[in-house]
Parts: structure tokens; C-alpha cells; sequence
């Protein structure tokens, strides 16, 4: 995968390029706005990460002018600004998604890895051919479920290839792909790193050859030997229940490099301090002074000072407010700066492994010819805990019904072309697999359609058009429960609206759903039901949400249970005052059905797994 990362703070871009480089990601940087542009314009990356405030071209202006001209890429905005408005204005200028400054490192390489998924350039995180396997967030690469140890550019080499399994790739297209503009070897090396991944991959116990050599032309995948071609089921480690954590050291190490780098845009805010004491700021120093201030906020938190980041926003704010301070503003621009001295000599906080987010492995066959309705499906499936696989018509599909039987099937009636239709399918489905919940997605919508697909056995009969949402809801309502996940949820909120719908998202999942509308009965509801995990709505009438989670902290049977919020409110304020009582997590009005299952599964897993 190849990245452009446009962002002119000398620290923030090193450090993100060590840390995405670690991750076998390719890097190309631009300092400004305009080389960004021409960087775009003039190769092909996988996608940009984009800073806001650039010099020559900012952010917002680079990012219109490429959608202008037609660049469909998709683009990540890294931005100290978090206003709705300016937050608005970002994503109406074409950016796909966006990040807040200080972000979390793990955070940052989710959003990379869903947005790349999104746009087709990974479609799983599981690469495979026969035997081999390529995992591509712990970045392992094994055949037979023994690890192959593979150099940074091997490991690219065999993941280029497996995402682009009928392409032929030149030498030359290789290079492009793999290198950067400034530290791109000649062509002959590329021979020399693909005998040497080929010489790796059979010591390691491949015994097929796995890249054909296409003369004149370049290099391809071979096709999957007859003998391994069935449906590809993921290594025991992959399967395993307990919840991975993630090997941060990586992170870390380029974290250290980099958090000692602030004394010097420190001392500019100490310079600005001495001249508003002396009454002689002048308007270069007090844009000079905003500036640092500004890239101090948005990277102190990455770097493990969280208390840092806040101080300088606050500076930031000062600066950029005031022409002329008072008295008041003055004592406190000092005592912020003051104290900004004093978070640097605090040892920051080292990330420590997480958990990674419980992952479900129910297989969904799709049967329908509809594909840009499949590719959107596919880019959702991981975060929905769901492999898929996709048949476009009725002779593909009993072909993938006869190497292997999915947890369940999407299944359209109408296929152009064919005298069968799927009622055809679905009653074969009916008599040789009784128990396979069937959902029929489709545009007919006769009574006769219905009484005929209700008689065959389908589980569900949805109508298009759907939401992809309401696609996977289906689907997860008929999927049997998934067992590791058996646990109790107590969700406390007074719309009865929203008790419904959050019970109905998690309730598939084989969670036992308690609801509770009155908060003032709290107590007693939770005393009676133990839950495993409590889902509170932060703002309620009586009794708020931010008062239940303190009453449960300060119980000393009750004191780690996992505790989420659920709140419009996403102001740093809040969020604060959500953590300071307790609070593990929070998920944002409007409930998202991915986010709220991952999220409440891989909490309840944890407290398992640390137990």
C-alpha cells in the first residue's frame, strides 16, 4: 500500500512516517500544499493523508482542487481543529474521513485500514494462497501455520501480488508501487527481492511456485494449485476466542525517538511570556507563539502528554483571540506556559497492549449480481464480525455451496440471463441443508413471491432498495448465537426508542438484553440482574448517567465492571467528565449497529480474559 502524506511539522511527519513504514506501509511526504498537488496528480498512491494548515496550498483548498479534477482516492484529514463546523467543511471539501490531533497511533492505522478496505485497495485483512497466509494487521506471514520471516520488502512484494492476484506486474510498475520517489533502487534489484522471496517462501514449506515469471512482461500470481483451491479457512491463531493485544513496541520505540523534540517550540511560548510581562509583544512573536502553540496541541497528546496538549490548546486560544490582553489574560498566559514547562519534566505515558476488538467469524455467502451492492458489502463485513463471499449467479454459487456451508446466505430471486431463479435454489437449499438460515434480498414483491420464499424455509424476505445497515442487521438477526460472546447487558436510558433499537443490535449477538427506562430504579435492576456490562445514556432525568457510573466505581464488588456511555454530546468536556467517573468507553448519538456490537463485545471479552 502506498501512501502521500502531506504535513509541514517536521516532528509530526517523521514519526507518522516511521510509524506507518513499521507497518509496511509505502511513504511519499510533502512539506507544502502545492508539492502535495503535484505528488497526486503525477503518481499513484492508495491513499493521502492530508494536514489542514499547510503553507503555499492548505489542506481544504489541495483537497477540492483534487476532487475538482476528478480524483476519487480516498483521503484522510489530520486536523488540530475540532469544531463541527470546520470538522463539516473538511469532509464537504472531499475528505473521506478525518482524525482530531492528538490522535491515538492505533486509532490513526484503523482508520487507514478501514478507509483502504473501503476503497477496494485491501478487501480483508487475511491474504492467502493454498497453504500461505499473509495476516496484514500483525503482519505475519505463514504457510502451514508456521511463521515465515520475511524482510520489509519481501513481505510488500508477496502482499502486491496476492491483492492483485491476475495482474502482471513490470519491474518498472513494481518499483512505482513499492518505492518512494526518493529511495527507489534499479529495476534489477526487483529480480534479485522476488528469487529471494520465492527461495523464503519454499524454504518455509511452500512447495508450489506461487509467482510466475510472464517474459517480456513482468511478474504474476499462479493460479491456486488444484489440490488447495477450496474455501480458505483462517490458521487456529486466527480463530482463537481470547482477545489478541497488539505489539506496541514498535510505536513506542518511534515515540521515544521523537518526545523529547517540544523545548524548542516551548521556548518560543517562554519568549512570548517574558515580552507580555514586559509589555512588548509584538505581532511577529505573538504569530510566531500561535503557531507553536498550535502544532504543540496537536502533537503533544500523540507523544503521551495528554495534560500538554490541553495547555497549549488553551494558549492557542489566547493567542489567537487577542490583540491586546489584560491584565487577567496576561497572569493566565503565564501560569499556562509555566505549566507547560512543568508537564515536560513528567515521564509521558508509553502506550500499553490492548486488546484488539473480538472478532467473529460467521461466513456469509451473497448470491446476487449486483456489484456495486457486493462491494459495499464486502467493505463493511469485518466490521460487522463476518467473512463474505460473493457469487454472482446461480451455477457460481452451488459451486461455493459444494466446498464448503456458510453460516448463513443473502440470496436475490432475479437473475437475468437464466431461466432459474433463486426460489429454484432455495428449495435445493431447503432439502439439503433444513437449518441454513436463507434471507431473500430482492425487488419482487408479489404476495405470491412471498407465500412461495415463506413455504421454502427462508428465514427473512427483505425488500430492495435496503441500507447496507439494515442489510447486516438482517442477517445478524438470523445468525445463531455467538457463543464466546454469551453475556448480560443492563442499558439504562429513558427514551424507550432508543432501549428498543440498542437491544435489537445487540440481542443477535447472544447477549442477554436487560433495559431500563427509569434511572432512579437503578440499584435494585442491577443488584437483581448482575450484568457483565452496563450501557448508560449520559444525559437523563433525576438520576444522569455520569452519577450511576459513580455509584458503581464506588462499590468495591462492582468497581471494574465495564461501564459505556452513550451521548450526543462528543465535546471534550464531556468526554472528560465521562472518564474522570469511571467511564471505559463512549459511543456517539447516532448509534452505529458495527461500532456499538465491537465495542461492547470486545469489553466484555477483556474483563474475561484479564479474569
Amino acid at each position: 500500500m502506498k501512501i502521500l502524506l502531506v504535513e509541514d511539522d517536521l516532528l509530526i511527519s517523521t514519526a507518522l512516517a516511521d510509524l506507518l513504514r513499521a507497518n509496511h506501509y509505502n511513504i511519499d511526504l510533502a512539506n507544502d500544499g502545492e508539492m502535495g498537488l503535484g505528488l497526486a496528480m503525477s503518481a499513484e498512491y492508495d491513499l493521502i493523508l492530508l494536514d489542514w494548515l499547510l503553507p503555499k496550498l492548505d489542506g481544504i483548498s489541495l483537497c477540492r482542487q483534487l476532487r475538482s479534477q476528478g480524483y476519487l482516492k480516498p483521503i484522510l484529514l489530520l486536523t488540530a481543529k475540532d469544531c463541527k463546523a470546520n470538522l463539516i467543511e473538511g469532509l464537504d471539501a472531499g475528505a473521506d474521513d478525518y482524525i482530531i490531533k492528538p490522535y491515538d497511533w492505533e486509532a490513526l492505522l484503523a482508520k487507514i485500514r478501514s478507509l483502504l478496505r473501503r476503497s477496494g485497495a485491501i478487501a480483508s485483512s487475511i491474504l492467502s494462497w493454498g497453504n500461505l497466509t499473509l495476516d496484514q494487521i500483525s503482519s505475519k506471514v505463514t504457510c502451514n501455520e508456521q511463521i515465515i520471516s520475511l524482510t520489509a520488502t519481501e513481505y510488500k512484494l508477496l502482499e502486491l501480488f496476492l491483492q492483485n492476484p491476475n495482474r502482471i506486474f513490470s519491474r518498472k510498475l513494481i518499483l512505482d508501487k513499492l518505492w518512494g520517489f526518493d529511495d527507489a533502487p534499479i529495476e534489477n534489484a526487483v529480480t534479485t527481492h522476488i528469487k529471494d522471496l520465492r527461495k523464503k517462501l519454499k524454504a518455509g514449506g511452500l512447495t508450489q511456485e506461487i509467482l510466475e515469471t510472464v517474459y517480456g512482461m513482468g511478474y504474476r500470481l499462479n493460479p491456486v494449485p488444484v489440490d488447495t483451491h477450496h474455501t480458505p479457512t483462517l490458521p487456529q491463531q486466527y480463530l482463537d476466542k481470547k482477545p489478541r493485544t497488539k505489539d506496541l513496541t514498535a510505536v513506542n520505540r518511534i515515540l521515544d525517538k521523537f518526545r523529547n523534540s517540544f523545548s524548542q517550540q516551548v521556548t518560543v511560548l517562554e519568549q512570548a511570556k517574558t515580552a507580555l510581562l514586559g509589555g512588548n509583544l509584538s505581532a511577529e512573536l505573538q504569530a510566531q507563539a500561535l503557531h507553536e502553540a498550535h502544532k504543540l496541541a496537536g502533537a503533544m497528546g500523540t507523544f503521551g502528554y495528554a495534560g500538554g496538549s490541553k495547555l497549549a490548546r488553551e494558549l492557542e486560544h489566547l493567542l489567537l483571540a487577542k490583540s491586546n490582553f489584560t491584565e487577567g489574560e496576561i497572569t493566565q498566559f503565564s501560569r499556562l506556559v509555566t505549566a507547560l514547562q512543568q508537564e515536560l519534566t513528567k515521564p509521558p505515558a508509553t502506550l500499553t497492549a490492548q486488546p484488539a476488538p473480538l472478532q467473529q467469524t460467521h461466513r456469509i455467502l451473497v448470491i446476487d449480481d449486483d456489484t456495486n451492492l457486493t462491494e459495499q458489502l464486502l467493505a463493511r463485513a469485518d466490521a460487522w464480525g463476518m467473512r463474505m463471499k460473493i457469487a454472482s449467479d446461480l451455477a457460481t454459487a452451488r459451486s461455493r455451496l459444494a466446498l464448503a456451508t456458510p453460516d448463513a446466505i443473502l440470496l436475490d430471486l432475479s437473475f437475468p440471463g437464466t431461466e432459474e431463479d433463486g426460489l429454484t435454489l432455495l428449495r435445493e437449499l431447503g432439502e439439503n441443508h433444513p437449518n441454513l438460515p436463507i434471507i431473500i434480498f430482492t425487488a419482487r414483491d408479489s404476495l405470491a413471491d412471498r407465500l412461495a420464499v415463506s413455504r421454502l424455509g427462508a428465514k427473512q424476505f427483505l425488500h430492495k432498495p435496503s441500507t447496507i445497515e439494515q442489510i447486516f442487521e438482517a442477517i445478524a438477526r438470523v445468525l445463531p448465537p455467538a457463543k464466546p460472546s454469551e453475556a448480560k447487558v443492563l442499558i439504562v436510558d429513558d427514551d424507550s426508542v432508543m432501549l428498543t433499537k440498542l437491544s435489537q443490535l445487540l440481542t443477535p449477538w447472544g447477549l442477554e438484553v436487560v433495559t431500563l427506562s427509569q434511572p432512579q430504579q437503578f440499584w435494585e435492576v442491577f443488584k437483581a440482574t448482575s450484568p457483565n456490562l452496563v450501557l448508560l445514556d449520559l444525559e437523563m432525568p433525576l438520576v444522569n448517567g455520569l452519577e450511576l457510573c459513580q455509584v458503581v466505581r464506588q462499590d468495591a464488588h462492582w468497581g471494574d465492571l465495564p461501564i459505556l456511555v452513550v451521548t450526543a454530546h462528543t465535546d471534550a468536556q464531556s468526554l472528560q467528565q465521562a472518564f474522570a467517573v469511571g467511564a471505559d468507553d463512549f459511543i456517539n448519538k447516532p448509534v452505529l449497529g458495527p461500532e456499538l456490537v465491537t465495542r461492547v463485545l470486545s469489553r466484555i471479552e477483556r474483563r474475561r480474559w484479564k479474569g
